[in-house]
């Protein structure tokens, strides 16, 4: 099981991240622009994880809890 690291706030802004990114990838992608639009659906799908499990493997590494106990 994955220990939770990611909450509230934190949370919240990777969720927003996530589909910022996925807007600009997609208008990136329409306009051709491959490299912009991969890079920027990495990132998408690296917040959406995130924000979506709870869990950050950097946040991991250095330790790192914003959940508050939750």
């Amino acid at each position: 099981m994955i220990e939770k690291n990611v909450g509230g706030a934190d949370r919240k802004g990777r969720a927003l991240l996530a589909i910022v990114l996925t807007v600009v990838a997609v208008t990136a992608l329409q306009r051709g622009n491959r490299g912009t639009g991969i890079v920027a659906g990495l990132a998408a799908l690296g917040f959406g994880f995130n924000a979506t499990t709870c869990f950050c493997g950097l946040n991991a590494a250095l330790g790192v809890d914003t959940t508050d106990g939750e």
